[in-house]
């Protein structure tokens, strides 16, 4: 350790008597130290040593008012995380004292009258190990700054690439990657609104965007098919939930094992007719159906190789009328009450074939407070 940066510590010397508060001032400033405060008034020491946060303490034990014990107890409560860096300084020559005081808190104990050379030892050492203890606490405090940055960016760099493999899997058949952001943010919106943490809404969001991974293994000739698909090729296509849900499977990750639950699942209806497993009301995973129902309204406003895009109000009203059948009545319920906000998604996310012109913000309210 370096001598100097000892010598620069900051030290509290507290005893009731001041011609040894001034003789301890003398030894130390005669040694080189001084940055160093002091008390005749056992009651200063909670708030000096708030305002002081001295390297170390040179503590009496026999003092009116508060005695060095209570001072003790005093600053173990405010300093409850902090090793109490307090030496002793005591003519109370007696093992009781002796031992009370260090099972109190203090690290060294010096009888008085004592030895000036013993003294200034006993302070050095002290103050080495308290300063070698706080530089170890501050590049840890560091350490746990860069690792959390990395975790983040690394976190980061994770959601990142998960967003781009989903449009990898969409950009064949949809409007670019504006399709992923609003499928996400209308899923965390419509999760929110069912009681989902916000944690677990941003996990949806981003799981959601791979819901349709699985059609990278399906061909362009059926993908891009401008008209109605053959059933040989419409069984081909529904292949893609199963797909998908393989390509994700077998990861420990969270948010992957929540992708896999919604690219198998959303596809099924709530009358059971739906695939690839026929699941029926809530044997559906409540995640598969709100991406389910989000995804399904994002596609009629848009237009397809095999359709036109839709008008609000046209898609608006094949979402209730799945209500019972393809969807969740409640489900329903909760996505048109939400409504505005979706539509203010698909605004900032611009999908430029939305053909809106024919709603209003004013039929917006009264299609959710009809509903």
């Amino acid at each position: 350790m370096n001598t100097s940066l000892v010598l620069q510590a900051k030290i509290l010397i507290v005893d009731d008597n001041l011609s040894n508060v001034l003789l301890l001032e003398k030894m130390l400033k005669l040694a080189g130290y001084s940055n160093i405060r002091k008390t005749t008034d056992s009651r200063e020491v909670l708030s000096i040593y708030l305002e002081y946060q001295p390297d170390v303490v040179l503590l009496d034990l026999r003092m009116p008012y508060l005695s060095g014990f209570q001072v003790m107890e005093k600053l173990k409560d405010i300093a409850r995380t902090d090793i109490l860096p307090i030496i002793v300084i005591s003519a109370q020559n007696d093992d009781e004292n002796k031992n009370q005081a260090l099972q109190w808190g203090a690290r060294d104990f010096i009888l008085k009258p004592f030895s000036k050379t013993e003294l200034l030892i006993r302070i050095h050492n002290m103050l080495e190990v308290r300063l070698l203890n706080k530089q170890l606490s501050e590049y840890n405090n560091l350490l746990e700054q860069k690792v959390r940055e990395s975790t983040r960016e690394l976190q980061e760099s994770y959601m990142e690439l998960i967003k781009r493999l989903g449009i990898a899997a969409e950009i064949r058949d949809k409007d670019t990657g504006n399709h992923i952001m609003r499928i996400g943010l209308y899923t965390r919106v419509l999760a929110r609104k069912l009681g989902f943490s916000k944690d677990e809404s941003e996990l949806i969001m981003h799981a959601s965007s791979l819901h349709d991974i699985g059609k990278i293994g399906v061909r362009d000739e059926i993908l891009l098919k401008p008209g109605r698909l053959s059933a040989s090729e419409w069984v081909e296509m529904k292949m893609h939930t199963v797909t998908g849900a393989n390509i994700l499977s077998g990861s420990s990750s969270k948010i992957l094992k929540m992708a896999e639950e919604i690219a198998l699942t959303h596809h099924e209806k709530w009358d059971g007719t739906g695939y690839p497993n026929g699941l029926k009301g809530d044997q559906i995973p409540l995640i598969g159906q709100i991406t389910s129902i989000c995804d399904i309204f994002d596609a009629l406003l848009s237009d397809r190789p095999y359709k036109e895009a839709w008008s609000v109000e046209e898609a608006v009203k094949e979402i209730k009328n799945g209500a019972g059948s393809h969807f969740n009545p409640n489900l329903v319920k909760a996505f048109i009450s939400i409504l505005p906000e979706i539509l203010e998604i698909n605004r900032n996310y611009v999908n430029v074939l939305v053909k809106d012109e024919k709603i209003q913000e004013n039929d917006i309210e009264i299609i959710v407070k009809g509903w």
